[in-house]
Order: structure tokens, then C-alpha cells, then sequence
């Protein structure tokens, strides 16, 4: 047994059981992949595989607890290299962050700047999606952490811990009717065509939720995944529109206001989330404490360790 063939494994589940592919990913051959898995399954007298033929299919019974072990192993490899890279090199390195267009338009600017002037050799990336797809970035170790709201926070295999609250806001053009309520009502907002962010966004589903539980179905216009798109909609008078509370400038947006609706759509909470098991560098820690000042080290840690298994604002 090899840490080659625990690759080979893994990267064919990745590749949704295509050896070409997982050889093509791990810049080797097919028929090497092949040979390598039916050695393993030898050695284990056991299959990994199902399969029609030569090819093959998904996993056996044994192989999803075999598949199980080969992650585990793999992220204490990575986690070995990370150690070795972190103490040959303690202020440099490369750092990734997945997080939504909200996220790293608005909130990560201030924590960003920080950030390179306090480590100056590092490389910071950021990587954009929605949040199931920057979940998936951090659990394939593309990216060191992810940030953003909702789901992210029942992703298996996460630890994710509370940034910060906020709320959505309903912004209009600046010569509104809306902006002559007292106190702007669901079936206020529900009688304009809607712009707002789409299904996988920013506390849409609380949005939706309390339309339904009015008895209420929005006109939804058009759904975007930022901010900014929405708000060049509202200008442009085909609607109003919904965006987090953050995503709102009042010297920038001259054109627009902004109406706070917290009171009907509820208080939303922006996550941090990390892989379970793995090895972070100091430098991470520090961004986390930036970008939420109540996540110090010792913190992040515990929930890391599972001593700490609840935090919330």
C-alpha cells in the first residue's frame, strides 16, 4: 500500500469514477491508475469499485468505508506538508478564500488591506461562488476557508463559526412611495416588482419565507447574485429591490435609498467556515480575528478540537 494508490482512489470518486479524467488530474496514465486500484483492492481482499466491465461504476460497501480512511489520511498528509511549509516560511505562503460577491465586495476590503500589511509576502487569492460551491472549495482544499451566509453552515465535514449579523434593507429610487411609510408592511413591498438575489443567496430563503407565510407571492422580476446588478435595476426603475444591509452606500448610491426591513425578514448571520482537520497557518488565524475581532486563536481552536461545539452571536 502506497499514498499513490490512496490518490488514485480518491481522485477517481472526484472524477465521478472516469479514470481518464483522475489520470488526466494527477498527470499520469489510465492504465497506471487501473493497475494501481486493483492492487489495492488485492491487498485490502476487498473491492472498492463496482463495475460493468472494465469500467467503473461507484463504490462498494467496503469501498465507502475504505474511501473514508483514504480522506482521512490524505488530509493528514496535507496537513504534515502545511506544518513543514508554515515553519520554513512563517510569514509567507499562499492563501485562498472562497466567498460569495457580497462578501468580498463589501465586508473583506477593510479585513483584506489589514491583512497585507501585516503579511506582505503572502499571496491572497479570492475565489467567487455561491455558497455551496465555495463549500466545496474549502472540503476539496482548493480554498483555506469560506465565508458567507446560509447553507454554509449544514455542510458536512465544516467547522463553521459567526462573523457577524445583518440585515436586508429594500432599496428604491429616491423619489419612491415607499419612502412615505411609516413602517413599510410585506404586502407594501409584494405590490412592486421585485429584484433580489437569487435562490442560493444572502437570506433569500428568509425573504421567501416570510412572503409565505403571509399568504404572498411577489412579482420577483429578476433574481441576480450581487448586489450591484440589483441596485443598477432599481435605478433604472424596473422595480425595487432587496440586498443585505451591507451592500448599501449612501455616498455612492446617490440615486437610491434605503428602507430597513430587519423587522420583517429577521437577523441574518455571516459564517467563517473551515475544513474539519486541518492544519492552519498562524497567518489565517490572524485574518479570522480581522474579520470577526470575538474569533481569537484559542477560540478557533476549540471548535477545531471539538471541545467548543457551539458559538453564536
Amino acid at each position: 500500500m502506497n499514498l499513490h494508490q490512496l490518490r488514485f482512489v480518491r481522485e477517481a470518486v472526484r472524477q465521478n469514477y472516469n479514470l481518464t479524467d483522475a489520470a488526466k488530474a494527477l498527470f499520469t496514465s489510465q492504465p497506471g491508475v487501473s493497475k494501481a486500484i486493483i492492487e489495492l483492492e488485492e491487498e485490502l481482499g476487498v473491492d472498492i469499485f463496482t463495475r460493468h466491465g472494465k469500467r467503473i461504476r461507484g463504490l462498494t460497501e467496503p469501498g465507502r468505508l475504505v474511501l473514508e480512511s483514504v480522506e482521512v489520511v490524505m488530509q493528514e498528509i496535507d496537513s504534515l506538508k502545511r506544518i513543514g511549509k508554515e515553519f520554513a516560511a512563517q510569514d509567507s505562503g499562499s492563501f485562498t478564500i472562497a466567498c460569495t460577491h457580497t462578501q468580498a465586495r463589501y465586508t473583506l476590503p477593510r479585513v483584506v488591506q489589514a491583512f497585507m500589511l501585516k503579511y506582505p509576502k503572502v499571496r491572497l487569492s479570492l475565489l467567487q461562488g455561491n455558497p455551496r460551491q465555495i463549500a466545496d472549495m474549502v472540503q476539496r482544499d482548493q480554498a483555506d476557508l469560506a465565508i458567507a451566509t446560509e447553507s454554509i453552515a449544514s455542510v458536512d465535514g465544516l467547522i463553521t463559526l459567526p462573523c457577524y449579523q445583518w440585515e436586508h434593507v429594500v432599496v428604491v429610487p429616491a423619489d419612491h412611495p415607499l419612502l412615505k411609510s411609516k413602517a413599510v408592511s410585506l404586502e407594501e413591498i409584494a405590490s412592486y416588482p421585485l429584484i433580489t438575489y437569487d435562490s442560493a443567496f444572502a437570506g433569500r430563503s428568509k425573504i421567501d419565507h416570510a412572503f409565505s407565510l403571509r399568504g404572498l407571492k411577489p412579482d420577483v422580476l429578476l433574481e441576480a447574485i450581487d448586489a450591484d446588478v440589483i441596485k443598477t435595476y432599481v435605478e433604472l426603475g424596473m422595480g425595487i429591490g432587496i440586498i443585505a444591509g451591507m451592500a448599501f452606500d449612501a455616498e455612492r448610491d446617490k440615486n437610491l435609498r434605503a428602507i430597513s426591513v430587519g423587522q420583517l425578514f429577521g437577523m441574518n448571520t455571516s459564517r467563517v467556515a473551515i475544513k474539519q482537520g486541518s492544519y492552519l497557518r498562524s497567518y489565517v488565524y490572524t485574518f479570522i480575528e480581522l474579520l470577526a475581532p470575538t474569533l481569537n486563536r484559542k477560540l478557533v481552536e476549540s471548535a477545531m478540537s471539538g471541545t467548543k461545539d457551539t458559538y453564536e452571536l
